[in-house]
């Protein structure tokens, strides 16, 4: 579309009646510039308006608003004004650009929208009134909003909502925030499946998709569907219907489904936010700067047995007896345990914590640190913030599997499951996980289980995109 002279308004017209629609394109017939509608997500009319008033006004012409590819992965709306002052030319193109951005199936029309107004630095109410909420105005996105007002509140309301009436669901905050909401997402789909919620060895996929708005202060499942945190880029990204699947995993007790997820620690990054979980009262920032370097001055190892199932072959499908000999145990004193269904992109790790893992490959990444010194640790965690080698250490082990089984161990050498007083365990006895930056305590077994493709969230693969270029000095 050329955008033409605001001073030579005869052009104007000859130039608005070479425009023609071409394939996915509106052109002019002179080639000057090219809009593929793709990109396009909104037109509207334009006007000449006075001081106050609301409707009506001299029309102008209409405008374009495109979605602005820039560098390091960033989105941003694009303005191309169109000048025309014969009303008939305006309501025919309006109309017919209007048809084009209705046929984009993947576009949500409606969506139920969570703010965390208790998110990083309390930001998360003004990045969506003041970023989020004018795009989905002008995109024509209706949106209902629920402001969180405690934990567990998204959960809550997501249990008696009939998603039917929605094509996406929102969340506005941190990665506890997106955590909860996708729990809740998922949790609704077996709901309405019929399905028995303690035990679910095969859920539901999610019926809407998620979108992720980072307000938060790692942001790790924005960076990795998005390769930034930037509000807009993903705000961008809902409005555009770009749709990645992703993995998910369950975590389980031998007797409940714990939540949905998708990654874990145990160990070092699990006690490290509980000690941030017990100094709300401090900043966000100093928090968690201070749980890192008090948790790293008290570093200790877990003992535990691990036992995990190698990722198997999809075209063979081996006998039940099969599948129980190929399941390996290590046994031993960890320092931290991870366990990813995706990369976890952040600004301390660019290449992700687990590199070695994709969004939808159908595969978890264990990673287990066996006990080592304080220094040597140090420098283990250090090598995330490069591009390569994070694991290059003999005391750092890696395995693509389907499933993990994480058994602590008491104090006194026994099994949790062998503890006959499991039921009124201290707090000492109950072991903090990290799931998703959402604090969870747990005594017994924990058995984790990757479910391909079980949601769709907005954003892209980033294997697509290049290189995040964020770099770290916390260490």
């Amino acid at each position: 579309i050329r955008k033409p002279s605001l001073s030579v308004p005869a052009p104007e017209v000859r130039v608005w009646n070479c425009l023609k629609y071409v394939g996915n394109c509106v052109v002019s017939q002179a080639q000057e510039e090219t809009i593929e509608m793709k990109d396009v997500f909104s037109v509207k009319l334009k006007r000449r308006r006075f001081v106050g008033q609301k409707k009506g006004g001299t029309l102008l012409g209409i405008t374009v608003f495109k979605c602005l590819h820039k560098e390091e992965n960033k989105l941003t709306d694009y303005a191309v004004h169109l000048n025309n002052l014969s009303e008939d030319h305006c309501h025919l193109w309006f109309r017919h650009l209007k048809e084009i951005l209705n046929g984009f199936q993947n576009r949500p029309k409606s969506l139920k929208v969570f703010v965390n107004p208790s998110s990083h630095r309390r930001e998360a109410t003004h990045v969506y009134y003041d970023q989020v909420a004018p795009l989905f105005k002008l995109a024509d996105i209706k949106t209902d909003v629920t402001v969180t007002e405690y934990e567990g509140h998204a959960l809550s309301v997501l249990k008696e909502c009939d998603l039917q009436a929605f094509d996406g669901v929102v969340c506005v905050g941190g990665d506890g925030s997106v955590s909860e909401v996708a729990h809740g997402l998922l949790l609704k789909a077996q709901i309405d499946a019929g399905k028995d919620t303690d035990y679910i060895p095969t859920p539901v996929r999610a019926p809407v998709p998620l979108g992720v708005i980072p307000a938060g202060t790692t942001n790790i499942l924005a960076y990795t569907l998005y390769g930034i945190k930037h509000a807009v880029t993903a705000t961008l990204h809902i409005i555009m219907g770009h749709i990645q699947p992703v993995d998910v995993c369950t975590f389980s007790t031998p007797s409940k489904l714990l939540r949905f997820g998708f990654s874990a620690m145990f160990g070092f990054g699990a006690r490290t936010l509980a000690l941030a979980e017990k100094h709300r009262w401090m900043p966000s920032n100093q928090r968690k700067d201070f749980a890192f370097i008090k948790t790293l001055a008290d570093l200790k190892p877990e003992e535990c047995e691990l036992s995990f199932l190698p990722l198997q072959i999809p075209h063979e499908d081996p006998p039940e007896n099969d599948i129980k000999d190929q399941w390996h145990k290590i046994q031993g004193h960890f320092l931290n345990v991870s366990i990813m269904a995706i990369p976890c992109l952040c600004s301390m790790a660019p290449r992700g914590l687990a590199p070695n893992t994709r969004l939808n490959n159908g595969s978890m990444a264990l990673i287990a640190v066996q006990n080592t010194s304080r220094t040597e640790f140090i420098k283990h965690l250090k090598r995330y913030a490069s591009m390569k080698n994070q694991f290059n250490f003999p005391f750092v082990e890696t395995y693509t599997v389907q499933e993990v089984k994480v058994q602590p161990r008491l104090k006194g050498g026994l099994d949790a499951k062998e503890d006959t007083c499991l039921n009124a365990a201290s707090a000492e006895g109950s072991h903090p996980w990290n799931i998703d930056g959402d604090l969870m305590k747990e005594a017994s077994e924990v058995h984790v289980r990757v479910h391909p493709q079980l949601i769709n969230l907005y954003g892209v693969n980033t294997d697509d995109l290049e290189s995040s270029q964020a770099t770290c000095n916390c260490i």
